[in-house]
């Protein structure tokens, strides 16, 4: 599929740490694609039809395309045939003999078997649901919403159809709904889900079902008879129809009479829609029309996505009968839909074996990482299945006996396994909270072990889902471990928790591997019998070598340090830093441990202190000894790398030369390689150096930099040995430290940036995410909101603290609520979720309503039997009050987070942090998994509660999962960033394109990183000047963030203000309106109105307004942007001096020149200011008041003749001209951060050299949008840049 530069071989070395490094920007890899070719296509009744296809396909590929075009998607049973030869399904298209371009391939109508009748049946039943979004409404089959089309109309990109511009702004209705005007407070629910035209049901049959004759007896099985299926047409004709070898056929069998002979006429066909046509002109007539519309629908709207996602509200769906529907749900589908032969996978040995696939080079890689992608997104399905499965009680436990907190279930080869305490394991550590916390833990370990990606360490398949309030964690079992017993197999690790050790030579050679990268120190423990044990991961870390001969660990709960900030310990006291800010803290349980990413962050900010100490350690010595520097050197191994030191003071280069750096750049690799500092052998200072700067920073090595943890540390039952005590001092101190670095270092930075806008939270997920992104523990929410209260900016960061308010109210809420569900039996779910919100979001003082029995029982005392979990038939759920609840929440505020809420209900939390009870709503359904109905609601009814047991739809499972990487796509992309960062776009575009092309044939067409490499196209082409591409990529990067991340996600609101951009530049204006008027609203519902992102989308939206000539609308939209921005930037910020001439152009056009003159006066202030005189903002600006000044005089004069001569003046006529489409867009270009700059061939030079120096300067990890500049120039010698304004 790809070939490959012979550099790219060599790059691989057996450790398999293909992220280290920045190898792939050093040697570029040449990758050509294998030119396709056409084949010629025959299908029985059909004119023959060309096909591009591709050496490296299957043929099978092909079968799905047939299956899916309009004229041949009701064939699934043929082969394909070339010159009378049938091709083999998975044979690649390169190995068939005599295929060529031009060859004609004969679609042949196979014999059905039972299996190809049932697949037929499926596939039908699919074609006629093509539109029908109720699959995604339930979530089911990886199916997911979008809505994109609603606004577009489907008239993206085929521009060439439309009606001219001109006439174009004549028809535009501009005025939004009342609801997302500035200052509206009303945030209905109903508009998040547009109604789609396409999706009202065309109906082709009321009903296809398996007919209760099944299966056919034997004689009628000897005549051919598969299965009998019963339909009933749209003309109400019942009918029954068998599947036989030959095809389908009418025979005379009615409901209660069996007659398998074929009616007369049979209209034996081989396809069932050539027979139901025959049969039903309504059927004919609905179904061509049905696969019209389907086909011409974006592909990904319809493709599936990795992993499901699912929707938190949803209209009432009628409920239809479906045959295919019911058989799914009861025969588990189990290995029926995997069409693999027996049955059942094997999800342990799948998940291995891709893991073994070869790597040594980029066709090996892509192919393992495609191979590894898939079965995880196999396996978290059926993971999720199962689980639901497990808490429903659909599963029978592998140990019956015992009470339900300690059953564990196997299905479909998957083990499951309840997140309680059972067996008093977790006593130590925090009981049930250590249980449920263990899971995730573990899982974010199995997701470090799996990126380091050792050779021969194989880790288990995990998926942590979150259901109906139980904590299940589902695992691929390892091979044998059923037979044995625990103690038998562990040969290496802990049982216990340390009280019992074991080692193994293997395990601690394979670990080593990884004790690099995960920062991992070898250390030494004791055993019961007091015997040294050496390891290289925490004790609770489990060696057992399966029956298939692979080395599996297990248990990876402490991979990381523990956060000594939760973790009080008898006499230890934490450094100053923490102990200010009232640390160590109780925590629930004692797992709390650090993140990943803190550590990285950690090790780089002790790397940056050891160079400087170096550096500065070195400076004194050469005051002191000149002359012998000078010898020393010559001396120096020409080999020396001198880089640029990552510090402020950058000493002179005959200091540098002792600092040898074996590592790229840091903040690039994950990995900080091996950075020493060469010692010279003569001179004893310099290697003292060294060795003061790493006992300094605490680096486990004296020679060199190098800094691990030991994850033993503080676990109780834990002993050392003697003779390590001074390390584990040490190390006793780094934690101390990196505690530390936590509360002075990343919270503090993590509020910078949200002042300086590079973070911009809108809702929970993605605060969350910026947490993490920095190596903060949710659990420091508190902590964080609180450094924000002292913040002397607080003001501009007030939308940070909401949304850290309602996150930290939301999260309180889901631990009561899991506990909470728990108590509830399955027939009250839906009045105990209704109950529960009422009392979180109404101002109704919810009284719950017992829900009327709908079967009451004659005999009342029943004893039940094997209850499933959640059988409790308790009623306590409805004694809950929302005075209560929220007296809950606050304690849950303080004890969790140590944050004091000062709110008794509701309202007053809302009036209190000014929430809005919609996001709060949208928040916590997201968070529990409750799906509601979409409607209004009236939350603040003093009369009657907000929802009722109606309004709950659905309780949808929360799943967590590693997500496989793909390494090599990531890194072209990174590549490709690097290039446009440095001003060569195209070269950018084209290692653009290619990530594009790696990730789709890794992640198959839908992912998130996908969506990210579309939507830095699409900027790339527009600022190439290719409007139309950049139209089509940002469509598609729309639809999938939709798709993807879900239709309300902020991402997804970006993708929206980009694509409006995009179709403004390409003339369709009233679309570009609809889609700033959607982001608008899904902003309101996530965030609300006060949020600095709302100030650059009502700059757009008063823009385009402006742009045909909606003048009030305009100005209120804009000057809504202006106050956004004077609250956020600040009054003198150069974005508020562009919000005022923005109003101020409004103004003029409506000839209302003095406001418009007191606007753009301000704004000229602020330039004066902040940029001086001279600069050409000032000038510009100055200009224009100019004109402004003029333009008012004019008008006055002309009032003045008016006034002296009455009607008959001679007045001159006023210049008021409606703004240009260009300079609208080139507004709309400066406040979405691009500007050209007409730049002569000298400045282009000198601008490369700088920014080749800037790049140098900086360690290469800032954001892609800062600085473009183009190589080759572009038109009239303007070269478009792509930055950010202020």
């Amino acid at each position: 599929m790809l070939n490959v530069s012979p550099s790219e071989e060599s790059k691989q070395d057996g450790a398999g740490d293909t992220d280290g490094g920045e190898d792939s920007n050093e040697q570029e890899v040449i990758v050509i694609q294998d030119t396709g070719f056409t084949v010629k296509i025959q299908a029985p009744g059909t004119e023959p039809f060309d096909l591009q296809v591709s050496p490296q396909e299957m043929v099978q590929e092909i079968h799905q395309v047939l299956m899916d075009r309009e004229d041949t998607c009701h064939r699934t049973c043929f082969s394909l045939q070339l010159d009378s030869n049938v091709l083999d399904n998975f044979a690649e298209l390169k190995s068939i003999e005599g295929l060529q371009e031009g060859s004609l391939l004969k679609v042949v109508e196979e014999p059905y078997t039972v299996r190809e009748a049932r697949i037929h049946v499926r596939h039908i039943r699919d074609l006629l649901k093509g539109l029908d979004p109720s699959d995604a409404y339930n979530g089911v089959d990886c199916n997911s919403l979008s809505f994109l089309s609603v606004f577009t109309d489907g008239d993206l990109g085929d521009s060439g159809k439309r009606k001219k511009k001109g006439s174009e702004l004549e028809q535009i209705d501009c005025t939004p709904p009342e609801h997302i005007l500035p200052g509206s407070k009303e945030r209905p629910l109903l508009p998040l889900q547009p109604q789609n035209k396409d999706w009202k049901p065309m109906q082709c049959l009321k009903v296809l079902t398996m007919s209760g004759w099944n299966p056919p007896p034997g004689n009628r099985k000897m005549h051919g008879d598969l299965m009998y299926l019963y339909m009933v047409t749209v003309e109400e004709r019942h009918i029954s129809i068998t599947a036989s070898t030959r095809g389908f056929y009418l025979n005379q069998s009615t409901t209660y009479t069996f007659n398998p002979k074929p009616a007369n006429p049979s209209f034996l066909s081989h396809s069932l829609v050539e027979l139901l046509s025959q049969i039903s002109p309504a059927f004919k007539k609905n179904f061509t029309a049905l696969q019209k519309k389907r086909v011409q629908r974006h592909p990904f709207e319809r493709i599936a996505t990795p992993f499901q996602v699912y929707s938190w509200t949803a209209p009432q769906v009628d409920h239809t009968m479906d045959c295919v529907r019911a058989e799914d749900a009861y025969t588990s589908r189990l290995g029926y839909e995997e069409h693999i032969p027996g049955q059942t996978r094997d999800w342990n040995e799948e998940l291995q074996t891709t893991r073994e696939l070869a790597r040594k080079n980029l066709p090996d890689r892509l192919l393992r990482e495609r191979a590894i992608f898939k079965v995880h997104s196999d396996f978290a399905a059926a993971a999720t299945r199962g689980s639901m499965a497990v808490i429903d009680g659909n599963v029978m436990a592998i140990n019956p006996g015992e009470e339900t907190r300690m059953q564990m279930f196997i299905w479909n080869n998957i083990f499951f396994s309840l997140g309680f305490d059972v067996r008093d394991h977790y006593r130590e550590l925090g009981g049930d909270a250590a249980a449920h916390a263990a899971p995730t833990n573990d899982l974010n370990g199995v997701r470090a072990y799996g990126a380091v990606d050792v050779e021969g360490l194989y880790t288990l398949g995990t998926v942590v889902v979150d259901y109906r309030g139980y904590r299940v964690t589902a695992q691929s079992i390892i091979p044998g471990i059923l037979e044995r017993e625990q103690e038998q197999s562990v040969i290496y690790g802990s049982i216990d928790f340390g009280k019992t050790v074991v080692s193994h030579g293997k395990y601690l050679e394979l670990l080593e591997r990884t004790s690099r990268p995960l920062k991992v120190q070898r250390h030494n423990v004791l055993n019961e019998k007091d015997e040294s044990m050496e390891l290289c991961s925490s004790v609770e870390c489990k060696g057992i070598i399966g029956n298939d001969g692979r080395h599996y660990i297990l248990d990876l709960l402490r991979t990381f340090p523990p956060d000594l900030n939760f973790l009080p310990v008898e006499g230890e006291e934490l450094s100053p830093e923490s102990v200010r800010q009232g640390f160590p803290r109780q925590h629930r349980h004692r797992l709390a441990c650090l993140r990943q990413e803190l550590i990285e962050a950690f090790v780089e900010h002790r790397y940056l202190l050891f160079m400087k100490m170096a550096a500065l350690q070195l400076m004194q010595q050469k005051a002191n000894k000149e002359s012998k520097l000078a010898t020393l050197t010559e001396n120096s191994s020409p080999g020396a790398a001198v880089p640029a030191l990552p510090s402020t003071e950058t000493p002179d280069a005959s200091v540098t030369c002792y600092i040898d750096i074996h590592s790229t750049s840091l903040s690039s690799s994950p990995d900080l390689s091996n950075p020493t500092l060469t010692c010279f052998h003569q001179d004893p200072k310099s290697r003292e150096v060294v060795l003061n700067a790493c006992k300094a920073v605490g680096s486990i090595s004296n020679t060199s930099f190098d800094i691990r943890f030991n994850p033993d540390i503080f676990s109780p039952g834990v002993r050392f040995p003697e003779d390590s005590a001074d390390d584990i001092q040490k190390q006793k101190q780094l934690l101390k430290d990196a505690g530390a670095f936590m509360v002075s270092c990343q919270i503090p930075s993590l509020v910078k940036d949200c002042l300086d806008h590079s973070a911009l939270p809108m809702d929970g997920a993605t605060l969350t995410e910026a947490l993490h992104q920095r190596g903060i523990n949710v659990r420091y929410l508190g902590n964080v909101l609180a450094f924000v209260d002292q913040t002397p900016a607080k003001a501009q960061l007030e939308h940070f603290y909401r949304i850290g308010i309602s996150e930290l109210i939301t999260r309180c809420a889901k631990h009561i609520f899991k506990t909470y569900l728990q108590g509830v039996e399955l027939s009250a779910l839906s009045a105990a979720v209704s109950h529960f919100l009422n009392c979180f979001l109404s101002s109704f003082d919810a009284v719950a309503h017992l829900p009327a029995d709908e079967l009451v029982s004659r005999r009342k005392n029943r004893k039940r039997r094997n209850r499933v979990p959640g059988g409790g038939d308790n009623t306590a759920w409805a004694s809950l009050t929302p005075s209560e609840l929220w007296k809950n929440i606050v304690s849950e505020a303080q004890s969790y987070y140590h944050f004091t809420l000062h709110c008794e209900n509701a309202d007053q939390g809302v009036e209190k942090y000014s929430l809005q009870k919609i996001t709060l709503l949208r928040e916590i359904s997201i968070k529990a998994g409750i799906q509601i109905l979409i409607k209004e609601y009236n939350f603040d009814s003093r009369h009657k509660p907000a929802f009722t047991e109606e309004d709950i739809l659905n309780i949808f499972p929360v799943v967590k999962h590693v997500n496989p990487k793909a390494s090599d796509a990531f890194h072209f992309f990174q590549s490709g960033q690097a290039k446009v960062q440095q001003g060569y776009l195209k070269e950018g575009c084209e290692l653009i394109n290619e990530a594009l092309n790696l990730f789709n044939n890794v992640y198959g067409a839908m992912h998130v990183e996908i969506c990210a490499c579309l939507r830095l196209l699409a900027r790339l082409n527009y600022i190439m000047g290719d409007h139309h591409e950049a139209l089509s990529n940002q469509q598609k990067a729309v639809l999938m963030s939709e798709r993807v991340l879900g239709v309300e996600h902020p991402n997804t609101i970006q993708e929206y203000m980009h694509l409006a951009l995009y179709c403004f530049a390409n003339g369709q204006l009233s679309t570009a309106l609809k889609l700033l008027y959607r982001a608008r609203y899904l902003m309101l519902m996530v965030c609300g109105e006060d949020h600095p992102e709302m100030a650059l989308l009502d700059s757009n939206i008063g823009l385009v307004l402006h742009g045909v000539m909606e003048y009030d609308l305009s100005l209120r939209f804009l000057e809504n942007s202006l106050a956004i921005n004077s609250k956020y930037h600040g009054p003198r910020s150069l974005k508020v001096a562009l919000s005022h001439h923005l109003v101020a152009r409004v103004y003029e056009s409506k000839a209302e020149f003095r406001s418009a003159l007191q606007q753009e006066k301000e704004g000229y202030t602020i330039y004066k200011n902040q940029v001086g005189e001279a600069h050409e903002k000032t000038k510009e600006s100055s200009e224009y008041l100019k004109y402004l000044t003029q333009q008012a005089v004019a008008l006055q004069r002309t009032m003045n003749e008016i006034y002296k001569n009455g009607s008959n003046a001679s007045i001159m006529p006023l210049k008021f001209t409606a703004p240009s489409m260009a300079s609208v867009l080139e507004q709309l270009n400066i406040i979405n951060g691009i500007i050209f700059i007409p730049l002569s061939q000298k400045d282009l030079e000198n601008l490369k050299a700088e920014v080749q120096r800037r790049q140098q300067l900086q360690e290469s990890g800032k954001s892609v949008e800062d600085l473009t500049v183009d190589g080759p120039l572009e038109l009239e010698d303007k070269i478009p840049m792509d930055v950010n304004v202020d």
